[in-house]
């Protein structure tokens, strides 16, 4: 390990948005050494693309709103902790770890009440700071969860969207329960992997892209359905004796199917929603949500740290099948490559390598 004793500066490739159109640039810059009070400084293993960094890139309306330029992206990663503040305690040099991206305020009503995942003062790696797209990055002790260094490190750097998953799936009681995945992007199949791995009796997995719906089916959905091919109302209370399903979990964004959704869930079921819709919702509040005694909960990021702990525990006993989740893997000087694959949706989980 590099001694930074009488280092001030690393000289660093790093993925940068720096201008207001389609792209990334890839930039050499320097990063200070220098930490403020409970700050660490890492050198990235591995990342991975994520949806929100697919905004970034295509600079959509969302991101010419949110992102101030130039910023250097991303937010999902795994490294070695190189420095650490003088006051940091949380993680020594050497530990292997990823990032809870959302940096919290920690006094706010909803810090203080064990609620941090909806910090009202949120800042989010990669998106309000500088990202991990790059070969060292800067954050916040507190926001360092350590690994077991000798898991796989591609696994490692998906721990925060899996996480996601974990969030969504396991709000509600899913063993042995009849559960739907609605959308099955990268975070969905992972909902299709972490649902089995929790017991759930029957899987539904609902996807238009062909090369997903076979992956969820690779993972251990039970039935797949095309809901361009298919009417899904029809096919799922086949599936389910005419009650409809216990647990949705909403990772599409999709209006029509969100509003199906809430038809085929049954009386006294759970809807986890983390997919986010572009269009309003229609529902029938009266006969899909009252008189079923429907439950709903809006997901954002994970429980810190109490959903972490839900991704050690099935990473530490190898429940998951994170290899096909993955399916394409780059250097990050490739990343807008990468950034294309993910624009056509043909791929689950893509993984950069720093370096190459």
């Amino acid at each position: 390990m590099t001694d930074l004793t009488n280092v001030k500066e690393l000289k660093m490739m790093a993925v940068v948005k720096d201008r207001p159109e389609k792209g990334f640039s890839i930039v050499q810059k320097t990063i200070s050494t220098e930490l403020k009070a409970g700050e660490v400084l890492i050198k990235v293993n591995s990342v991975s693309f994520c949806g929100t960094d697919s905004h970034i890139y295509n600079y959509d309306n969302w991101a010419k709103n949110r992102l101030k330029l130039p910023l250097t992206v991303g937010h999902e990663f795994t490294g070695e902790v190189i420095k650490i503040a003088k006051d940091v305690e949380r993680v020594k040099v050497g530990d292997i770890v990823s990032a809870e991206t959302h940096i919290i305020c920690n006094t706010c009503e909803f810090c203080l009440r064990g609620e941090g995942h909806i910090c009202e003062n949120t800042k989010i790696i990669g998106v309000d700071t500088d990202g991990c797209f790059a070969e060292y990055v800067k954050i916040p002790a507190q926001n360092c969860f350590i690994s077991d260094k000798r898991l796989n490190q591609l696994h490692l750097s998906v721990q925060e969207p899996l996480g996601n998953a974990v969030h969504t799936v396991c709000h509600f009681p899913v063993k042995d329960r009849s559960v739907v995945i609605l959308g099955c992007g990268p975070i969905g199949l992972m909902g299709v992997d972490v649902a089995r791995a929790c017991g759930a009796k029957t899987v539904i997995a609902i996807e238009v892209n062909e090369y997903r719906r076979n992956l969820a089916k690779e993972l251990g959905a039970d039935y797949i359905i095309n809901p361009i091919e298919e009417d899904t109302y029809k096919r799922v209370m086949e599936l389910t004796d005419n009650r409809g399903v216990d647990v949705i979990c909403e990772f599409s964004g999709n209006k029509t199917a969100i509003e199906t959704a809430f038809k085929y869930l049954k009386a006294g079921g759970g809807m986890s929603m983390l997919g986010l819709p572009s269009e309003n919702i229609c529902l029938n509040i009266s006969d899909d949500v009252v008189f079923k005694g429907a439950h709903i909960y809006g997901v954002v990021g994970r429980r810190i740290y109490e959903t972490w702990e839900q991704v050690k525990h099935l990473l530490d006993n190898d429940l998951l099948h994170l290899d096909k989740v993955i399916t394409h893997q780059f250097p990050l000087s490739k990343i807008n490559e990468a950034a294309e694959v993910m624009n056509g949706k043909n791929c689950g989980k893509i993984i950069l390598i720093p370096g190459e």
